[in-house]
């Protein structure tokens, strides 16, 4: 890991201060013509807003103008205020070092051309505060949001966020908004394990908090497109493109410490969201049907009805079981994979009582039932085999108490 000489400049000390309650950052980068007007606005709404020591840090990422010059002129001048240099561009590592040295209880950060009404910042920090929740973002696209900015970004933005859902499953609804909290705490666990340090930094952090159960709150927010915003789309958007492959390729490996996080975080006994759970239990069950059903009717046709039945449904239930592991359950890691294996079985034999008793009850009532018979027994059989598996599997195999 690269280490980095980082500058600091700050109002002089009070005398007995309070517990800081919440650090803002904010990152520039040549942001001279903005800045001081950004402060003095963020710093006033601070002071007469919020009941609670708050600090405002802003982050110089390698300036080249008078950024620099400017922010060590701010902090010297307002209270509570504190500027950081840092020879290194990149929001994700701006805020990765400053958070990491905070003595917050709460760090936050916010873009500095403050697109975001700022009435929303306490509804943000306060849920973290009182320890309802772990994590707080500013989402603009939640019904009770109010947005000003042009198509172009608009399609973007919701493109991305489809992107997320369709493949890390996120079920954040705003990933790249700039206006976002977090408790010190998590930070510490959290940041070691992301990697970015530029603009996907945000959707790895949150991906990760989710994955780990943590609890997200979203704030709708105003906000208000800045229309001299520098930030280019196009390599931007490749850079996430990369970055969710990486971290797709992580979560489809089990390189990231999930289970350990969610039992050191005080989230291990919180199951997921059981709707979540049925949705995607569904969807592998469907898949597994149509791989049990598929393979029973290749071999059938050299083998008799039940060694073919068991076959297919041996093959199908532990892709079945590996799939639900992961994916509906949230189990990554090699820990208990074979234990969880040889449970999956357990539950396959209850699947095989019922669905060779469902094709042993069909030949008794109808000796010459053919394959389309029997493949229709299968099907009812099967719908009452996957109810039982998603019973165990939530209950027994899967329950978080025994995957740590």
């Amino acid at each position: 890991m690269t280490t980095t000489t980082t500058t600091r400049a700050a109002a002089p000390a009070t005398a007995g201060p309070r517990a800081l309650a919440v650090e803002i950052v904010v990152p520039v980068h040549n942001e001279v013509s903005t800045l001081d007007s950004s402060i003095r606005r963020l710093h006033a709404h601070l002071a007469t807003e919020l009941p609670f020591p708050v600090r405002i840090t802003i982050a110089d990422n390698a300036s080249t103008d008078g950024t620099w010059t400017l922010a060590t002129a701010l902090a010297h001048t307002l209270p509570g205020v504190h500027a950081v240099h840092l020879p290194q561009k990149g929001r994700g590592h701006a805020l990765r070092t400053v958070w990491t040295a905070s003595d917050a209880a709460v760090l936050a950060y916010m873009d500095v051309d403050l697109s975001t009404d700022l009435a929303a910042l306490l509804p943000l920090v306060a849920p973290l505060l009182s320890g309802h929740s772990d994590l707080a973002i500013g989402t603009r696209l939640s019904r009770g949001s109010r947005v000003v900015r042009g198509a172009k970004r608009e399609v973007v933005s919701r493109c991305y966020n489809l992107l997320l859902r369709g493949t890390l499953a996120a079920r954040f609804s705003d990933a790249q908004c700039g206006f976002k909290a977090i408790r010190k705490d998590v930070a510490d666990e959290l940041l070691p394990l992301v990697e970015d340090a530029g603009w996907f930094f945000d959707t790895e952090l949150l991906v990760l908090a989710e994955r780990a159960g943590l609890r997200i709150h979203e704030v709708p927010v105003d906000w208000v497109d800045d229309p001299d915003s520098r930030v280019d789309l196009v390599a931007t958007a490749l850079a996430d493109l990369r970055g969710i492959a990486r971290v797709g390729r992580a979560l489809a490996t089990g390189a990231l410490p999930l289970a350990q996080l969610r039992a050191k975080l005080g989230r291990a006994d919180l199951p997921a969201g059981l709707a979540r759970q049925l949705t995607r239990f569904a969807g592998i069950g469907v898949l597994s049907t149509a791989v049990h059903l598929g393979l029973y009717a290749l071999l059938r046709s050299g083998l008799g009805t039940l060694t073919a039945n068991l076959l297919a449904l041996l093959i199908a239930t532990v892709a079945n079981t590996a799939a639900n592991r992961r994916l509906t359950f949230g189990v990554t890691g090699s820990r208990h994979r074979w234990q969880h294996q040889v449970e999956g079985l357990l539950v396959l034999s209850l699947g095989l009582a019922v669905t060779s008793g469902a094709l042993a009850a069909l030949t008794a009532a109808v000796p010459d039932a053919g394959r389309t018979a029997e493949l229709a027994a299968l099907i009812v059989a099967n719908l009452a085999a996957t109810v039982l598996r998603f019973l165990l599997f939530r209950a027994w195999v899967f329950h978080p108490r025994r995957s740590r």
